[in-house]
């Protein structure tokens, strides 16, 4: 039976969220970053340090939770965290508030985990962070080569089995700390905040609550337009700068009809120094891509990387070429002693740590994504994210913040 405090716990949990978030323009999950996100990465070169207070645990975590072939009843290691030192103790029915690790290495720094541990004092709560499966150390197969392999050995990595994982921990992780009287309340991001969601759904009997940050959630069934992360990524750009915006739209045309020219990948080559003579058109529209996708997914206001971007497109009013306005642009942010780093999807290592997710959007989670090209006025497809903007209910409540970033990664190209 459940501690007569478990709501007053969540109403409580809510209030804090609300008072600490003010109003949110979208938010949403995606895949572009999960290929391309140097600049989130660059932040998380910083994780490897574990903070104090946490411990690093591993949990004999069942391979196949639905089925009973010969390797449904194998196990491999899951990776998690505790912080024990707000918790109130078990006879005390304080919370447990639960991380939903998504696609990829659990890091334990104050990047990751500076909400829970801020709020944990107030409700005298245990953290507990779990490592997504075949993500970090938390590979049943115990290396990427092998996990990654075929088919065969990628069938185990889905969001179900994921639902599943967290399900089990839990359960067996309160009953080992007789905490279950302890009501537990999941938290994820994008990803990981989609899981945070469905796992209160499917799971109701495990946790009482759920905060899903930048999740789509309600992406599926055609229930959200199909344009609405890209319209958002835009607006930044169009209310940093119009004519900044305009020059972006029009580029796409000019880079393609180069491209078809005699020795045009040539001249785009010197035109935007990139490191190496370019192959394809499609090597200079990915990291174009990625360069605006970064700066509208980062543009928090001590940085304002889109203004930036869009300064340097404008500082040369008279040249009337957009290409050439783009490219000193993209010199200038990055210096016009470096050259462009381009590359090609050959050139991706196939079993580095993203490619356990490039499964998962193809398999089941992003599968009726189309492309897209930002600004591209058709050129492609776009889709949208699907993030929860206004309560759906009195009890799924949606929390926004001013000036809110989309994810960068929505706009990927399925099938790269």
């Amino acid at each position: 039976m459940a501690p007569k405090n478990t709501f007053g716990v969540f109403l409580l949990f809510c209030l804090i969220l609300l008072l600490l978030s003010v109003e949110s323009r979208w938010t949403s999950l995606g895949t572009h970053e999960k290929y391309f996100s140097s600049l989130r990465r660059t932040k998380a070169s910083i994780h490897n340090t574990i903070l104090p207070d946490f411990e690093m645990r591993n949990y004999t975590q069942t391979l196949d939770h639905f089925n009973f072939g010969p390797n449904s009843y194998d196990t491999f290691l899951q990776r998690y965290a505790m912080n024990f030192k707000y918790w109130g103790g078990a006879n005390t029915s304080s919370p447990i508030f639960v991380y939903i690790g998504d696609e990829e290495e659990l890091f334990i720094d104050k990047f990751t985990t500076d909400f829970l541990v801020t709020n944990a004092p107030h409700f005298k709560s245990l953290l507990v962070f779990i490592e997504h499966r075949y993500y970090g150390e938390s590979n049943p197969f115990g290396s990427m080569e092998e996990a990654y392999k075929n088919s065969s050995t990628l069938q185990y990595l889905s969001s179900e089995q994921a639902l599943a994982d967290c399900a089990q921990l839990i359960t067996d992780l309160k009953k080992n700390l007789s905490a279950e009287n302890s009501p537990v309340i999941v938290v994820g991001g994008s990803y990981g905040g989609m899981l945070a969601a469905w796992l209160r759904l499917k799971y109701p009997h495990i946790t009482i609550g759920a905060l899903a940050s930048s999740a789509p959630i309600l992406y599926f069934d055609d229930i959200t337009p199909h344009n609405g992360y890209c319209s958002v990524v835009s607006r930044d750009f169009r209310e940093s700068s119009e004519s900044c915006y305009r020059t972006i739209k029009n580029s796409w045309h000019g880079i393609m009809k180069t491209a078809t020219q005699y020795e045009g990948l040539t001249a785009l080559s010197q035109m935007f120094n990139t490191c190496r003579p370019l192959t394809s058109v499609e090597e200079l529209t990915n990291v174009l891509e990625h360069i605006y996708f970064v700066r509208a997914q980062y543009n928090d206001p001590s940085s304002n990387l889109v203004n930036e971007l869009c300064e340097a497109i404008d500082k040369d009013s008279h040249e009337i070429n957009p290409l050439r306005r783009i490219a000193y642009g993209v010199k200038a942010i990055h210096g016009f002693s470096r050259c462009l780093n381009v590359w090609s999807v050959e050139e991706m290592n196939e079993f580095d740590r993203l490619f356990g997710w490039r499964w998962q959007n193809i398999k089941e989670v992003l599968k009726d994504f189309g492309s897209n090209v930002i600004f591209s006025n058709g050129l492609r497809d776009p889709y949208s994210s699907g993030g929860v903007l206004q309560n759906i209910s009195s009890t799924i409540v949606a929390v926004t913040t001013t000036k809110g970033i989309p994810s960068v990664s929505v706009c990927a190209r399925m099938g790269a």
